[in-house]
């Protein structure tokens, strides 16, 4: 598609060339489409300056050159969506890496600029020590794809207890990502032993894990 000309008064009696209509017009209106995958299906090589309006998001963006930019309803540090992942039953394992605890979350970023925000909590986590002994500690990991992005560790030291102790934590994470892309990403909570038999947290229908993740236009 041609990028825009500018501005032109047609008179009376002119030809409208295919040349013109794409530069005069096409390229210059503001175009609707029902979302960002419609766009990009209709609009293979984009023009810096071109306008659309995107309906599932209520956003007006532009082309500059690089990236389509929310302006107006889209943008501007507001939420454009917000998806929740939940876990409500038990999970434990015993091994000395991390691991995939089932609580997890996937969100398509409408525009690449846009933050995402990712809140996690579990209600009751912990490290088991059946032997009993000190130092019984778990680690919980915040990820995004395969890319660690916050890390905790939960327990007790210096302490000694009988076998089968079970301290309980509640786990919390909140990080402000920038993943720069328009592409599904996944965001997850892992969990290994650092000391101790296990690690693991427990759910219910009135104790559910969930991880929140918000797009925030930039």
């Amino acid at each position: 598609m041609a990028a825009g000309q500018g501005y032109i008064e047609f008179s009376t009696g002119d030809v409208l060339t295919a040349t013109a209509a794409n530069g005069y017009l096409a390229s210059q209106v503001v175009m609707v489409f029902a979302g960002s995958t419609a766009r990009g299906t209709a609009i293979t090589s984009p023009e810096e300056g071109m306008f659309s309006y995107l309906k599932d998001t209520n956003s007006t963006e532009y082309y500059d050159g690089s990236a389509w930019t929310a302006i107006g309803g889209g943008g501007g540090g507001k939420v454009l969506q917000v998806v929740q992942g939940t876990l409500s039953s038990n999970t434990v394992t015993t091994s000395a890496v991390y691991v995939d605890s089932g609580l997890t979350v996937t969100i398509t970023p409408t525009l690449a600029t846009s933050k995402i925000q990712v809140i996690a909590m579990l209600q009751s986590a912990y490290p088991t020590d059946t032997a009993g002994g000190s130092n019984c500690l778990a680690e919980f990991n915040l990820v995004r794809n395969s890319t660690q992005i916050q890390n905790t560790i939960v327990g007790t030291g210096s302490l000694s207890f009988g076998g089968g102790y079970k301290p309980r934590y509640q786990v919390s994470f909140s990080y402000l990502d920038s993943p720069a892309t328009t592409s599904a990403t996944t965001y997850k909570i892992q969990m290994k032993r650092n000391t101790g038999s296990s690690v693991g947290f427990d759910g219910s229908a009135t104790a559910i894990n969930s991880i929140v993740v918000m797009e925030i236009g930039a």
